[in-house]
Parts: structure tokens; sequence; C-alpha cells
């Protein structure tokens, strides 16, 4: 996945309409949910910001640009005036200071109830044989060493709240790799296997009655923002989904029960 709506739109909408139950299992609503964002100051955090504030959560932030993160957390706060939305540059290469990260937001905040992974990064190469190793030195710092962090960090937490969830947002290509994203692919589904293996401790932990807590992948192509369409208005961007149509996917991970959620991949684009 890069930061990068043509297709998928019928992929969308059932996200959205995942929302329909809103019974006391379903916890249909954020109102008086903490959820933090980690990459918060890119086009996808800034959507996920400006929807969980929407929603009525409480909303905290982390992204390793300060400024970038700042812009993020002052525009979702000017869009919904009242909305508690907080940022905190938080290196999470850092297993202690992720910790420590997930620790403060549960001490102010008495709980917290998700945690969406939106750190990304992307690099590719020409063909199979050209790949540069260095790429995969990179990408599983970005995509699998802070999924590992995270989870770690946050698993606790989230399994203590009636409603916690982990969302991780990964690509097509972790389950259909090119050749020339052999390094992107691979980190991509080394985060998902870790991913489902977090789903599995919350379907243990929940025993006969089944989960409480969920951990669940959405699944793009690519994503697409406004500015990306300024610089190329004659591009379709096929298959890419909108920020703001993933954004609306990850506050529908909140409106179906746990079990339903727990261990799945919700496509935002077409099956390969």
């Amino acid at each position: 996945m890069s930061d990068g709506a043509g297709g998928g739109e019928n992929k969308v909408r059932e996200a959205r309409n995942m929302g329909s139950d809103t019974g006391t299992g379903g916890n249909g609503t954020l109102d008086g949910a903490v959820v933090a964002v980690a990459g918060a100051g890119g086009p996808a955090g800034r959507a996920a910001l400006l929807r969980l504030a929407e929603a009525g959560a409480t909303v905290v932030g982390s992204d390793h640009d300060p400024e970038r993160l700042a812009e993020a957390v002052d525009a979702a706060r000017y869009a919904h005036g009242g909305a508690t939305v907080t940022g905190e540059t938080v290196d999470l290469l850092d297993l202690d200071a992720t910790r420590a990260w997930a620790g403060r937001i549960e001490k102010e905040h008495g709980r917290v109830d998700g945690l969406v992974h939106l750190v990304g990064g992307w690099r590719g190469s020409q063909t199979f044989t050209r790949t540069d190793l260095d790429d995969w030195d990179l990408l599983e710092q970005l995509l699998v060493r802070t999924v590992q962090h995270t989870s770690l960090a946050f698993h606790e937490g989230l399994q203590r709240s009636d409603r916690g969830r982990y969302v991780l947002i990964s690509a097509a290509g972790a389950t259909k790799p090119t050749a020339g994203n052999a390094a992107y692919s691979a980190a991509k589904a080394a985060a998902e296997a870790w991913t489902l293996a977090l789903a599995d401790f919350f379907r243990k932990a929940g025993g006969e009655q089944g989960p409480t807590s969920a951990a669940a992948i959405l699944v793009v192509k690519a994503l697409v923002h406004d500015a990306m369409r300024a610089e190329r208005p004659n591009a379709k961007f096929a298959g890419f989904t909108d920020v703001r149509d993933l954004a609306e996917a990850v506050a529908g991970v909140w409106e179906k029960p746990a079990a339903e959620v727990n261990g799945t991949r919700l496509w935002l684009t077409e099956k390969p």
C-alpha cells in the first residue's frame, strides 16, 4: 500500500454497511471511545483523525514528523469543534517508547479502545532480479517492526476494553505479489500474519463467549488523496481507495461485534 478513488466503490459501501447493527454487542458508536492512530500525519492519518473525531472518539495521534502531526491534529480540531484530538511524536521503532505511549494514553484517559496502524512506506524495483535488499531492511522496519511494537504495546489495554480494536491497513500485494514488489509485498504479508496472530490472542482470551476485542485488516490496492489528483488530473487511479473512504471503513470496524471482525480481511478493492 502506498499513500497514495477510482475502483472499489462497492467494497467501500460494504465497509460502510458494516455498521447496520447497533445493538449492545455491536458498539455502534464511538462516543466515549479512546482511539490511537499511528502514522497520523500522512494523508490517510489526517482522514482517520477527522472521521474518528466526527464519530465522537477521543483521538490520540502519533507520527515521526512533529510538524505534519501538528497540522493534522489542528485540522481535525478545527473541523470538529469540541473534539478531543491530540498528538505526540513517538518513535515506533523503539518498543519501550511505544509501550510508554500506550501507558500514557490509558493513564490519562482511563482506557484505550483502538489502535489504527497507518505507518506506511514503499520501495520497489523494475524486476525481481534487480531487487535491492536494502529496501527490505527499510520496509521491515517501517511495515513490520512498527506493527510488532504497537500490537505488543497496546494489546493488553485493548483486551481490557469492551470494544478494543486493532486495525491494520494492508495491501493487495501481500496476497498476490508482483516481481518488482518482492520486498514490499513480503513485508506486508508479514505484518498481516502478525496481526492475525494478535487476533488469535483475542479469540483465545474471549473463551467460550467469544472475543470482546478484535484485530482486523483493511486491504487496499493503493491510496489516493486530493493532492495526488491535483498533480495528475488525467490519471484514473483505478482500484485505488480514497483516504476518506478508508477512514470510513476504519470507523466501521467498531460497528460490528468483535467476533465478526476479529481475524478478518476487509477488501476495499477487488481481490486479485
